[in-house]
């Protein structure tokens, strides 16, 4: 059943999209993490958030 009122959805993106993964062991960190969680490695990158099909 799909979200229709904008504030949920609003929040409902922002836990699901916005958010860094570590490169090495692929655990999800806050945004204003500078350090892996679980590994402590610091080559994070932002979660792919485009829009479209999967080919």
């Amino acid at each position: 059943m799909p979200i229709t009122d904008p504030l949920k959805k609003q929040i409902a993106q922002k836990a699901r999209l916005y958010f860094k993964v570590c490169f090495s062991c692929g655990a999800k960190n806050s945004m204003s993490a500078t350090r892996c969680r679980k590994c402590h490695n610091s080559y994070l990158r932002l979660k792919n958030r485009t829009l479209g099909i999967k080919k």
